[in-house]
């Protein structure tokens, strides 16, 4: 068994939708230093499709289409792609949505899921998808969260988004703001808030201080502006105390990003959506890195869509990428360490 120091975890990469910046960001964040010291890149997807990525951007890099992942070999300037052959190149023009482009995108996913579940990975980093080729494709998922949450069988589960040490959860995704208001329920929140305190154990924090958002203005000023954080929020967080959890809150939505960036919080549970996504990606928006919570696999992703618009021009930005490759190799060393205690 090789040391901590030296052990490099096996990721997954999926390509995303073919024709979205995916496999762009992918060949360019391969090649990133600090990268390849991190982890061993494995993408999944197509080898026709990396090409086109490589040319575009203008890389010296050689694919090496592979049938499984013991056949990879790890050569300087070589990508390894597990090439699935699952769309034709010609078909999937850069920037063009379509339907067969969203069905391969999912195929990606599934293939990456099932290995990794087979401890044949030691996590993924999903790229971007697009919703409405999915849904052409006949797949309803109203994310990828939900696709891993499906297959790998969890019904408890909740995106992390992260920018450096800023982590937040969400009680609710996408959905309406109407909807995302009918699901802050008490349950649901003491669960976001258990999710929290698993993911800063994950990361390895000494201190797990979880602030909790309100819903409404001032958090409610006491009922004034709604009673949400009364019956639901507040509630949730003093089950969360009673389990022993360094839960707070609630707190007004509109002061405690502040807070948790000057340090007084290690992670925030936000109620929705937006809420938690804005203040994030203002700070941080081509760092961010999505995390799904709460399953048996690693899983990491970049916090934005598939650019349709700069598809095929070889400009996408790969940091959020680079990012959640490198959080993903965190998680996975974690992990490790709680399975073999004597590994250094």
């Amino acid at each position: 068994m090789p040391s901590h120091a030296t052990f490099q975890p096996l990721l997954g990469l999926t390509i995303g939708d073919p024709a979205g910046i995916g496999p762009e960001i992918l060949a360019k964040a391969v090649t990133q230093e600090e990268v390849r010291a991190a982890c061993r890149p494995l993408i999944i997807g197509e080898a026709e499709i990396m090409r086109r990525a490589i040319r575009l951007c203008r890389l010296d890099l050689h694919v090496h289409p592979i049938a499984s992942p013991t056949e990879m070999a790890a050569s300087p300037g070589c990508l390894e792609v597990l090439d699935l052959k699952n769309i034709d190149t010609a078909s999937c023009p850069p920037g063009v949505l379509a339907a067969h482009c969203g069905r391969a995108a999912v195929e990606y996913l599934n293939k990456a899921i099932d290995l990794a579940i087979a401890r044949e990975l030691d996590g993924v980093v999903t790229g971007p998808l697009n919703k409405e080729a999915m849904a052409q494709a006949g797949f309803r998922y109203d994310g990828q969260t939900e696709l891993f949450a499906e297959r790998t069988g969890v019904k408890d589960y909740a995106m992390l988004l992260a920018v450096g040490r800023m982590r937040v959860l969400h009680v609710s995704t996408h959905t309406s703001l109407r909807t995302a208001c009918d699901k802050v329920k008490r349950a649901r929140i003491l669960t976001v808030i258990r999710l929290a305190h698993q993911v800063l154990r994950d990361l390895g924090s000494r201190q797990r201080r979880i602030g909790v958002a309100g819903l409404n203005p001032h958090a409610g000023e006491n009922g004034r502006f709604g009673r949400e954080e009364i019956e639901e929020i507040a509630p949730a967080v003093e089950a969360a105390r009673a389990e022993g959890i360094g839960a707070s809150g609630p707190y007004p939505p509109d002061t405690l990003f502040h807070r948790h960036r000057l340090g007084e919080f290690d992670a925030l549970v936000a109620m929705y959506h937006d809420q938690g996504h804005i203040p994030l990606k203002l700070i941080g928006f081509h760092r961010g890195v999505n995390v799904t919570v709460g399953l048996p696999i690693i899983r990491t992703s970049v916090d934005h869509g598939t650019a349709f618009d700069i598809a095929g021009t070889g400009t996408a930005n790969p940091r959020s990428l680079v990012e959640a490759i490198l959080l993903a190799t965190k998680f996975a060393h974690r992990r490790r360490k709680a399975s073999h205690p004597l590994a250094v």
